[in-house]
């Protein structure tokens, strides 16, 4: 199990970030029970409502955050639960993962009356990261996340909406160090970021990324980012409800 292997690290590195625990929340509404799918180790769940979490890795499981939630080592393919019985499923930067995202669409939607999903999309032009050192994670030939508009479909006329990352974002995903580049040189880091472990060549980005900031390459065509307070990278909440 891919996160058996690369996940021990996501309590250190993987810091739930505030501003985009709101946009969850916002997503959420009133739900008053909710199912964490592909939980990890509990980021982003909700503290003033019953949440139950399924998550298939152990080691995520022992990492958890969030005592006195319900778990069950379960995949999101073959929920074990009965029909209708949260009010809200959510699923954060989890989708790509699974064996068959829209089986996992289909199960969420059978136990749930709203869906809150966080994904990246593949279409996005990404960011200096993607574009200049690792071209590989933009490829069409090998996408790490299904399509946007296959996954509003899966879910059923869903709404799609950006989550802008904060220059200072303290959860550690791929594009958390947008402002921070020598972040990426840190083994810890990418060992928290699971698109560099389905990658072929990572050796040969890190290289070029670290003579540009040596050279000041980089800070002469992005230090303009240290402007920004947060970013438009291609992350978004996509939230389908079939609430009365």
């Amino acid at each position: 199990m891919e996160y058996d292997r690369i996940g021990r690290s996501y309590d250190r590195y993987r810091v739930p970030d505030p501003r985009i625990a709101a946009c969850i929340r916002r997503g959420l509404g009133r739900a008053a029970s909710v199912v964490n799918v592909g939980a990890g180790a509990g980021s982003y769940e909700p503290t003033d409502r019953r949440v139950v979490a399924v998550e298939p890795s152990a080691i995520m499981i022992a990492q958890r955050r969030t005592p006195g939630v319900e778990v069950v080592q379960a995949s999101a393919e073959s929920l074990p639960f009965p029909d209708g019985s949260f009010d809200a499923a959510m699923a954060i930067l989890t989708v790509h993962h699974w064996a068959d995202w829209r089986q996992g669409c289909r199960e969420m939607r059978r136990v749930a009356r709203r869906i809150v999903v966080l994904t990246w999309d593949p279409t996005s032009e990404g960011f200096w990261l993607t574009q200049d050192y690792f071209p590989e994670l933009l490829s069409n030939d090998r996408p790490l996340f299904p399509p946007l508009d296959a996954l509003r479909d899966a879910l059923g006329d869903a709404r799609v909406e950006p989550v802008l990352i904060p220059s200072d974002c303290t959860d550690g995903f791929l594009g958390a160090y947008w402002s921070r580049p020598h972040a990426y040189l840190d083994a810890g880091v990418r060992g928290a970021i699971s698109s560099f472990s389905r990658m072929n060549d990572v050796d040969s980005g890190l290289h070029r990324l670290a003579a540009d900031l040596e050279s000041g390459r980089w800070h002469a065509r992005h230090g303009h980012l240290a402007e920004r307070d947060s970013m438009d990278l291609g992350y978004r909440l996509v939230v389908w409800s079939n609430e009365a």
